[in-house]
């Protein structure tokens, strides 16, 4: 008999793994037990596979299962091995029993020996909820019942031993699929452990050279002395905040091949893969070319992914007639275009970077027919590229009576601040064919109402319109986010999201899966840094070991609940130890003072059928999601209920202050798994627009939580940094994935003024947050944000305070060979060890980083020195714009003035494009001061004698090495100069100045007075 104890924990007749009956024994009636030590709810054909293909053990407590069982729930001696191989259960694993196991690693079941790192690894207590996936159970119905047509021939064993070679082709494919989607690489230990130490090691070294600055000043240059230690201080404090949270890189890897055995089918069967809504922003089509987001839309309609689950909808914030007129002339070459990207299987799927491509495009084809439709679909598209053009040219003059539309009607959007709301479905409605008569995905036009004395919060705004329309019209689980101008570079790019995000256990907790951003059109030394090689490989990789990098505003596949504010599922924990012991009204030792309350909330759960079994905080009430929820059922439900109850029912009416004023989207929000609330089908498609128009009104945000708690965050410029950090704050996780082949890529600026004002966007969005309540300094301290995410996320709003110390130790070396003073006095021996070892220590730091990263050696140099460009130029103006934004209210713009332009035969003429702009005045005054400090020193040396030069060594390392990091500045700076290189220039104006100055000293040329030098005694004869 099962013991008392166990029978009080799991009083249920459930299997906890695939959901079916535990059912009883034939002869004895008693339920089935597979373990004696918890109970653990688990049926005879899951306790049999796991007996036989797992790992022996409970899955709950992880007893090994040390007999078998019989019918009468007797043992059966010699029950460690079973008899027969023939005997072995065909009931196939589910994948939560799989997500749970303990171990590290598991033996794959086709290849004997061979060791498989799984990626989601559970918690003991992670099957608790009893949570099934659909399709799991569905597929453990089929098993069974070909498990039931085996046992009827069980009498005859040749019948089982000749089974259908097809099923067991079936079985090794399911096998397959069964396993995980994606698992985790550790860096290796041989690399990770030394960076580790001498991380260690440079913390120390920094804090004994802290200390020794400290107590030796030099008392000579007691301000210049003040100011270095003060300097010296705060870099140390923000190298603390960027390097401990890469102390757990790891790395990712994805199973293509197995998502599709598991979600796709080939037997005509829809696919079981989840949909996914695209959003593409923009604002001016002028600014941001239309045959760019025509690109990127074409990109989108071609993934490789079911057609009827994806819809890409584009968001014009402009209400521009110019990009309504493209999205037309898009969904048409559409048409054509997305069945010749599948057929032909062809990469990137963008038209424009396709036919540009440096490449033998003849490679891996094999279909004698491709080369002719190439030819014919390149014509297509220079054709379409005209049309374009000619839109383009139309819309530089806008009439004085406003645009027109082709049907006659005045555009809506001829006042761009004060206009209606537009919705325009292009593709995905009966008859939106391509030319082969396949169905293409949904694309939709979008322009939000604006109205004047509204705040429409920009991009962060546009998005949460996207939000709400998407919702209402397909309501998608997942949503995609680009820019106008990032294509699809990798058709498969959403598969590998999806590895994750329909993980049945780890997919959960998961809010987004971010893609590191690649780009084109820029030049191969990458002058500016505008790759971000070291932040995207570097630093986000190690983000990823500790709760997920932080959102970067294009390039992630969210997971709509997680922004709608909804915490994250929590593991279900193992019941408490109950006694009857005591009455029913004691609570000590957990008797029946609870029953009350109990019996109530299953009078709640009976009124709202159809819920699932998972609850979701929202501002620390508990509340149920359904997959078919109505608002009128609850009002239906009040009568007949006491005060408690009715006021239950009534927290559900604060999804109206939360989410708006539209029924529709607040059904969709408690769709779990996406899709349109079945009991809102009756509403035709007309309906359906007329509401999305209504969730995208100027005043629907009005009173609610858009924009506080929900979806994109309001509060800053740097929308993504906000939105990332307040799901991390709620406990979900983020994964970042780094597929072989980029899985998109944009377009970046490459001259020097664009990139700095782009550097000062960011900088300035850090310094609003860092002014606002969602500061990581302060907010949400309670809640599941771990440390060293907490110290990224710090990292991402103090780094341009950073501009204030570097521009002072900047024009330290300058001010100290001009005066003749140095910041440290006669260095000793002790001095000259720890700026040695602190030295070592920062070029063992990079090296051993640059080796488990496999970053290349130049483009961190190249970080290094755009550090310190931008550092002194744009982190700088950031800083004091936003005080003066935050504090006084004074919003100030740097204007951009176009001064030359580049040679447009050249690939990057834009690379030598100067604009002036008022954020190239400070590193440009730091590059004189130090190039005229260091003539004065080098001419001071020469005057003074051999005894000078000793400390003027220590002076001339430090301004050659601001000039060194400003050079790249520099050659932005001069421009092309007839295409001299800027360095000989530079060198040119050092050794001239330096040689006249030895010229003026030597003075070959005046004749040397013969004899004593004759000098007036000064006194008076």
């Amino acid at each position: 008999m099962l013991p008392t104890l166990a029978k009080q924990q799991w009083d249920i007749k459930e299997c906890r793994i695939c959901g079916d009956e535990i059912g009883v024994l034939k002869e004895s009636g008693v339920v089935f037990v597979a373990c004696y030590a918890c109970g653990f709810p688990v049926c005879r054909p899951c306790y049999e596979y796991e007996r036989v293909d797992g790992d022996q053990r409970c899955p709950h407590c992880h007893s090994t299962y040390k007999r078998e069982v019989d019918d009468n729930n007797e043992e059966i001696t010699g029950g460690d091995e079973f008899q027969s191989k023939s005997t072995v259960s065909s009931h196939p694993p589910s994948t939560r029993l799989q997500s749970m196991r303990h171990q590290v690693s598991i033996h794959v079941q086709p290849s004997p020996g061979s060791v498989l790192s799984i990626g989601n690894i559970g918690e003991k207590d992670a099957v608790a909820d009893g949570s099934v996936d659909g399709e799991w159970k569905e597929r453990v119905t089929k098993w069974k019942a070909r498990q039931q047509r085996r046992r009827t021939n069980d009498d005859d064993e040749h019948v089982f031993n000749s089974a259908d070679e097809n099923d067991d082709d079936s079985e090794i494919l399911m096998a397959e699929a069964r396993q995980p989607l994606w698992r985790k690489i550790p860096i290796s230990s041989s690399k990770i452990n030394p960076y580790r130490i001498v991380i260690i090691l440079r913390l120390i070294i920094l804090a004994l050279f802290l200390r020794f600055r400290i107590l030796t000043p030099a008392m000579d240059a007691y301000p210049l002395w003040l100011i270095s230690v003060i300097c010296e201080t705060w870099f140390a404090f923000s190298w603390i905040l960027d390097q401990f949270p890469k102390w757990f890189p790891v790395n990712r890897e994805t199973y293509l091949d197995r998502l599709s055995l598991r979600f796709d089918r080939d037997d005509g069967e829809p696919s079981k893969l989840a949909p996914v809504d695209f959003f593409v922003s923009s604002v001016d089509p002028l600014k941001e070319p239309p045959i760019i987001t025509a690109n990127t839309v074409l990109s989108i309609l071609a993934v490789d992914y079911p057609v009827d689950k994806v819809s890409c909808y584009v968001s014009d914030d402009g209400a521009s007639m110019l990009l309504f007129d493209t999205l037309s002339e898009t969904s048409e070459f559409a048409r054509r275009w997305v069945p010749f990207c599948k057929k032909h299987s062809i990469e990137p799927r963008a038209p424009e970077f396709y036919f540009s491509q440096k490449i033998d495009y003849l490679k891996d084809k094999v279909q004698p027919s491709f080369v002719k439709e190439r030819r014919s679909m390149k014509r297509e598209y220079e054709e379409f590229k005209v049309r374009i053009n000619a839109l383009v040219a139309n819309a530089e003059k806008k009439p004085e009576e406003g645009w027109v539309m082709h049907d006659g009607t005045p555009w809506p959007g001829n006042q761009t601040r004060d206009h209606p709301g537009m919705i325009q479905v292009y593709l995905g409605s009966e008859g939106a064919l391509d030319v082969d008569g396949h169905e293409l995905p949904r694309l939709v036009y979008v322009s939000r109402e604006k109205r004047p004395g509204y705040n429409h919060h920009k991009k962060a705004g546009a998005m949460n319109a996207l939000v709400r329309v998407s919702a209402v019209l397909t309501n998608a689980p997942f949503i995609l986010n680009l820019d106008c101008d990032h294509y699809v570079n990798n058709s498969k790019a959403i598969r590998e999201a999806m590895c994750f995000l329909m993980d049945p256990q780890f997919g959960k907790r998961l809010c987004y899966v971010q893609f590191p951003q690649r780009f084109d059109g820029i030049d191969t030394n990458d002058r500016y840094a505008n790759r971000n090689i070291v932040f995207f490989d570097i630093n986000m990789k190690g983000l990823d070991g500790i709760q997920g990098p932080v959102y970067v505003g294009t390039g992630c596949v969210f997971n709509r609940q997680a922004l709608y504010g909804y915490d994250p599922p929590v593991s279900g924990k193992r019941p408490k130890m109950t006694c009857d012991c005591f009455p029913s009204w004691c609570c000590c030792c957990g008797g029946g003072g609870k029953r009350k309350s109990t019996k109530k909330k299953n009078k709640l759960a009976m009124l709202l059928t159809k819920m699932k079994n998972r609850k979701s905080k929202i501002n620390g009430r508990y509340m149920k999601r359904s997959s078919s929820f109505d608002l009128e059922e609850i009002e239906e439900g009040f009568e007949g209920y006491d005060e408690l109850e009715k006021s239950s029912l009534m927290s559900q009416k604060n999804f109206e202050k939360r989410f708006g004023q539209s029924p529709v989207f607040i059904a969709s929000t408690l769709m779990e798994d996406g899709g349109l609330p079945k009991n809102k089908t009756t509403i035709n498609t007309t309906g359906l627009i007329k509401e999305a128009i209504h969730v995208i009104s100027c005043g629907y945000e009005e009173k609610t939580e858009w924009g506080k708690e929900i979806a994109w965050i309001y509060g800053s410029v740097t929308e993504d940094i906000l939105t990332g950090f307040k799901m991390h704050c709620r406990g979900w996780k983020s994964v970042y994935c780094i597929p072989d082949r980029p899985a998109f890529k944009g377009s970046a600026p490459i001259n020097l003024s664009d990139r700095l004002h782009q550097v000062l966007r960011w900088a300035l969005g850090s310094i609003e947050i860092f002014m606002s309540r969602h500061c990581p300094l302060w907010y949400a301290w309670g809640g599941k944000l771990k440390l060293l995410e907490r110290l990224a996320y710090i990292n991402t709003i103090v780094y341009p305070f950073t501009s204030i110390p570097l521009l002072a130790y900047c024009t330290i070396p300058a001010v100290c060979l001009l005066t003749g003073k140095f910041i440290i006095p006669t260095l000793t021996n002790l001095a000259s060890i720890w700026f040695m070892a602190l030295f070592l220590s920062i070029i063992a730091t990079g090296i051993l980083e640059l080796r488990w990263s496999e970053v290349s050696i130049t483009d961190w140099w190249r970080n290094e020195q755009f550090w310190v460009i931008g550092g002194v130029s744009a982190h700088l103006f950031a800083v004091f714009q936003g005080l003066l934004k935050v504090l006084a209210g004074v919003d100030t713009n740097f204007t951009v003035t176009s001064k030359a332009a580049g040679d447009e035969e050249d690939e990057f003429g834009d690379l030598y494009l100067f604009k002036w702009t008022t954020l190239l005045i400070p590193p440009t005054t730091l590059i004189i001061l130090n190039m005229v400090g260091v003539v004065a020193g080098v001419s001071d040396a020469i005057n003074n004698g051999y005894g000078s030069w000793g400390p003027l060594f220590g002076k001339l390392f430090f301004a050659f090495w601001v000039i060194v990091h400003l050079y790249p500045f520099l050659k932005g700076l001069m421009g092309r100069q007839n295409r001299t290189p800027t360095i000989v220039i530079l060198w040119s104006v050092l050794l001239a100045s330096i040689f006249s100055l030895v010229w003026v000293r030597i003075d070959p040329f005046l004749p040397k007075p013969q004899g004593p030098i004759l000098k007036q005694c000064g006194v008076d004869c």
